[in-house]
C-alpha cells in the first residue's frame, strides 16, 4: 500500500506542480499590485465587519470557518515532516508560498463570492461553481467536484484524525494492544477515535450553521492559545532566535536535505496548510454575507498569514530552538539521517517533534497541551472538510440527484476518520497528499485560465478600491457594468437594491 500511494504522489508532486503553485502565487501577486500588503490594514478592518443573514454566515464566521480547514495537523505535523525531510530551510519556502499564496487565496475566494448560489436557503460556493460560470466548462466543473468529494471527504480526514490518534498516544501511552480486523491496535487510539467520530457525527448532523457557530469559538481561541503558549517558550530563549533565523535563511538556498527536498518539503507542506490555490477554502468564502465579493477575499488571504506566518512559524521556532528535531537523509543509496537529535522512532509525519519541543520546555504538561490543542484543530479541520464535500454534493444535485447523497457521505467520512486514526502516519499523510495535489492542480490552472478569459476577480477588486477612495457608506457590486457574466446571484441583489428608494 505504501509502495503504491508514494508512487502516485511521484506523479502528482513533481517538480511542476511545485513550481506552478509557485508561480502562480507570484504572477497574482504582479497583478494585485501585491495586495497582501497594501492592503494589510484593510484586511484587518474587515475580519469584524458584517453580519450574518438566515443565508449565509458572518465574515468573522466563514474566516473561522476556513481557518478551520488552515489551521489543524499542518500547522503541527506538517511542520515536523517539512523540516524532518527538507531541513530547517524548508520553514524558509513555506513563509515563501504563505506570502505568496496570499494573492491566490484572494483570486480563488472572491472568485466564490462571485459566483455563488443560493441553494435550499443557503449560499453555495466554490471552484466547481466558478469553473463552470467563469470558464463555461461543465465537464471541468463535475471533474473538480468529485475529485473534492473523493479528497475532502475520505483522503484527507483520515491524516487529521491520525495526529490526534498518534498525539494522545504519545501523552497518555498506547494502553493495551488489541487484535482487530484491521491488525493489532493500542487501545488508546481505539478509545480516542471513537470519541471523535461520536463528537463528529453529532455536529455534522447538525447543519453548515452548526459548524460555523462551533468553529467561531473553538478555533481562535485554542490558537491564541497556543501562540502564547509557544511565544513563551520562544522569549525565554530569546536569544537563540537571531541564530534559529540564519539557520533557516541559510538552510534555504543551500539546504542540507538538498535544495528539491527544501523547497518540495515547504511548499507540499505550506499548502497543505494554508491551503492557498488548494481550492478548499472558497467554499467557505462563498458561504459569508457580504456587500461585495473582494471583502471575503481580503479576509480569506490574511487567513494564509494568520495559518503560515504565525501559528507555523510558532510551531518551527519552538521546534528549532529546543532541537526537537530529526532530519531525514532520503538521497542516495544509504538512507539515514543527516541530523538527530531525537531517537529513530519519532515519526516525521507525527505530531513527535512538536510535542517532545513542549515537553522539554513544559515537562509533564507539554506533550498533553500538544495532544489537546491538537484534537482541536485537527476535529475543526475534519468539520470543515464536510462542508465543502457537502458543498461539491450540493454542486452535483443540481444537475443528478442521488437518493441518500448526504448521508452517504457522512457515514463514509465518519469511517474514514476511523480508518485514518488506526493506520500508520505514513498512509495517512500519503493519501491526504494525493487529495491535496490532485486538488490544487486543478484549482489553480482554473484560476489561471479564468484570469485569462475575464479577470472577474482583478476587476472585483478594482471596483472594491474605487468605492474605498469615493469614502461610500455602503458597498455594492454590479457585475454587469463590470463585464462579469453569469453572476446571477449578485446581478439579482444589485437590481433589488435599486429598486430601494
Amino acid at each position: 500500500m505504501q509502495a503504491f500511494v508514494n508512487t502516485v504522489n511521484s506523479y502528482i508532486w513533481s517538480d511542476a506542480l511545485i513550481y506552478f503553485a509557485l508561480g502562480a502565487g507570484l504572477f497574482f501577486s504582479i497583478k494585485t499590485k501585491f495586495l497582501q500588503v497594501r492592503l494589510f490594514r484593510e484586511m484587518v478592518n474587515l475580519l469584524f465587519s458584517g453580519k450574518s443573514s438566515a443565508k449565509g454566515i458572518s465574515t468573522f464566521q466563514a474566516l473561522t470557518v476556513s481557518l478551520s480547514g488552515r489551521v489543524g495537523t499542518g500547522n503541527i505535523a506538517g511542520v515536523a515532516a517539512a523540516i524532518g525531510f527538507g531541513g530547517p530551510g524548508a520553514v524558509f519556502w513555506m513563509w515563501v508560498v504563505a506570502f505568496l499564496g496570499a494573492s491566490t487565496s484572494f483570486i480563488e475566494c472572491t472568485l466564490g463570492q462571485i459566483y455563488k448560489e443560493e441553494i435550499d436557503g443557503q449560499y453555495r460556493g466554490g471552484p466547481a461553481y466558478y469553473i463552470e460560470k467563469a470558464m463555461g466548462q461543465k465537464w471541468y466543473a463535475w471533474t473538480f467536484s468529485i475529485a473534492t468529494i473523493f479528497a475532502v471527504g475520505l483522503l484527507l480526514p483520515g491524516v487529521q484524525a491520525n495526529s490526534i490518534g498518534n498525539a494522545v498516544e504519545l501523552a497518555l501511552g498506547g494502553g493495551e494492544v488489541i487484535d482487530t480486523i484491521m491488525g493489532p491496535l493500542s487501545s488508546t487510539k481505539i478509545t480516542s477515535s471513537i470519541i471523535v467520530v461520536t463528537l463528529l457525527g453529532f455536529i455534522i448532523f447538525g447543519g453548515v450553521k452548526r459548524i460555523a457557530s462551533f468553529t467561531q469559538v473553538i478555533v481562535p481561541f485554542m490558537a491564541f492559545a497556543y501562540i502564547i503558549i509557544a511565544l513563551a517558550i520562544i522569549g525565554l530563549n530569546l536569544d537563540r532566535v537571531p541564530e534559529i533565523i540564519s539557520l533557516i535563511l541559510t538552510d534555504a538556498f543551500t539546504p542540507m536535505a538538498g535544495f528539491g527536498a527544501a523547497v518540495g518539503w515547504g511548499v507540499k507542506r505550506g499548502i497543505y496548510s494554508n491551503e492557498a490555490g488548494q481550492g478548499t477554502a472558497p467554499h467557505a468564502a462563498a458561504a459569508a454575507e457580504v456587500d461585495h465579493p473582494a471583502q471575503q477575499g481580503l479576509v480569506q488571504a490574511f487567513a494564509v498569514y494568520i495559518d503560515t506566518l504565525f501559528v507555523c512559524s510558532a510551531t518551527a521556532f519552538m521546534i528549532l530552538i529546543t532541537g526537537a528535531y530529526n532530519v531525514h537523509n532520503d538521497e542516495g543509496s544509504s538512507p539515514g539521517f543527516i541530523v538527530q537529535n531525537l531517537t529513530a522512532s519519532a515519526d516525521a509525519n507525527s505530531p513527535a517533534f512538536t510535542q517532545y519541543a513542549l515537553e522539554s520546555s513544559l515537562p509533564g504538561m507539554g506533550a498533553t497541551f500538544v495532544a489537546i490543542a491538537l484534537f482541536f484543530f485537527a476535529f475543526t479541520t475534519i468539520l470543515a472538510y464536510y462542508y465543502q464535500a457537502e458543498t461539491n454534493i450540493a454542486y452535483i444535485r443540481r444537475t443528478l440527484k442521488i437518493p441518500g447523497d448526504i448521508f452517504i457521505l457522512k457515514i463514509a467520512l465518519l469511517i474514514a476518520v476511523f480508518y485514518g486514526a488506526n493506520k500508520t502516519a505514513s498512509i495517512a499523510w500519503g493519501l491526504g497528499d494525493i487529495g491535496v495535489g490532485l486538488m490544487a492542480w486543478l484549482n489553480i490552472m482554473s484560476i489561471v485560465i479564468i484570469f485569462f478569459m475575464a479577470k472577474p476577480a482583478i476587476k472585483a477588486l478594482k471596483d472594491y478600491e474605487a468605492q474605498k477612495k469615493l469614502n461610500v457608506k455602503k458597498y455594492s457590486f454590479n457585475p454587469i457594468s463590470l463585464g462579469i457574466k453569469n453572476a446571477e446571484f449578485w446581478d439579482k441583489r444589485f437590481d433589488k437594491s435599486k429598486k430601494i428608494p
